[in-house]
């Protein structure tokens, strides 16, 4: 009989303080693996395709795609790390040690607020495009947004130490066995996580983007109303204000797909398990790792110039001498 629990624990030679191995079928774990790998392998292909084409191509330093970029960055560290570490800690035994279960744990909050930080900064961006156009390239700058985004990251990396700052210090304080890798957060901390991370950004993205749509819906409206008796001047206006809001309807599918993915993700985080059974919660937490894979999926269905640079890197044309300076938009 003790042949058989060895069997099961993670580390046999723990009999009385190892986990248990998860009890789940072979054949759905593995599919599990297939799935899920995949899905990291292709969130962090298309989000680095985002990073390498803001970078590369001068015409595309823009204040709105640095915020792109910057969210892509986001969704990049979620294929790359916290993907694999969440099929890790779902299916098999956490072997990682202690320490590295604290730094994950710190990892996956800093990721999260960054990407709701990010979120917020779209929205805010869109809201001045649309609503104040004639100040918008005074007011919104690559300096700013560049100085927003950093402001962005600093305060998630901050933010997210205090939650997890008792695990760091003593690293697999809650862990109830060896192989587990588990984060606890008291009930006032999550109080003030939910008020921080959820309720005020999530508040302030609809209202913004509310304000957003109803101006963009007067303007097109307005535009089409005048198509047909415009002079060169004013056509180059309408133009520009058509190009504003298809960038705020292309930012409004992505600021939607985010919600969808995120508000499931985070109710359950707040209520553990007392709401959904183990897949259930496992399967939000997967909806809103997947958005990071759709996000650039949304860039390649509506920006042309993402798919013009998709197929410059991919035949590598972005290596000759002066592609920098090629006409994206």
């Amino acid at each position: 009989m003790e042949v058989e629990d060895g069997a099961e624990l993670c580390f046999p030679q723990l009999l009385n303080s190892s986990c248990r191995k998860p009890t789940s079928p072979c054949s759905e774990v593995v599919l599990l693996h297939i799935v899920l790998s995949s899905i990291s392998v292709l969130t962090v292909a298309l989000n680095l395709l985002v990073i390498i084409s803001v970078s590369h191509f001068r015409q595309l330093h823009t204040p709105t795609n640095i915020l792109l970029v910057s969210l892509a960055v986001s969704d990049f560290l979620v294929g790359l790390l916290l993907m694999p570490g969440e099929i890790l800690r779902k299916t098999a035994c956490w072997f990682l040690g202690d320490l590295m279960c604290s730094l994950y744990n710190y990892v996956s909050f800093i990721i999260t607020s960054s990407s709701v930080g990010d979120m917020v900064l779209i929205s805010l961006d869109r809201y001045v495009a649309i609503c104040d156009p004639l100040h918008y390239t005074t007011r919104i700058t690559e300096r700013r947004v560049k100085l927003c985004v950093c402001l962005c990251w600093f305060c998630s990396v901050f933010y997210s130490s205090l939650f997890v700052k008792d695990d760091l210090t003593q690293p697999g304080r809650y862990n109830s066995c060896y192989g587990e890798c588990v984060v606890v957060v008291d009930q006032i901390a999550g109080a003030v996580d939910l008020v921080m991370t959820f309720i005020v950004p999530v508040s302030l993205i609809i209202v913004l983007y509310m304000r957003v749509f109803v101006v963009a819906v007067f303007q097109a409206r307005a535009m089409r109303s005048h198509i047909t008796a415009v002079t060169l001047q004013h056509s180059v206006t309408l133009t520009a204000k058509k190009s504003e809001l298809k960038a705020a309807r292309t930012l409004g599918v992505l600021v939607v797909v985010f919600l969808i993915c995120f508000c499931p993700y985070y109710c359950v985080s707040l209520a553990g398990d007392s709401l959904l059974n183990a897949s259930s919660g496992s399967f939000v937490f997967y909806l809103f790792y997947f958005n990071s894979c759709l996000n650039p999926v949304i860039y390649a269905m509506f920006y042309p110039w993402f798919r013009k640079s998709i197929k410059l890197i991919v035949t590598l044309q972005i290596l000759q001498p002066g592609s920098c300076a090629t006409k994206m938009l």
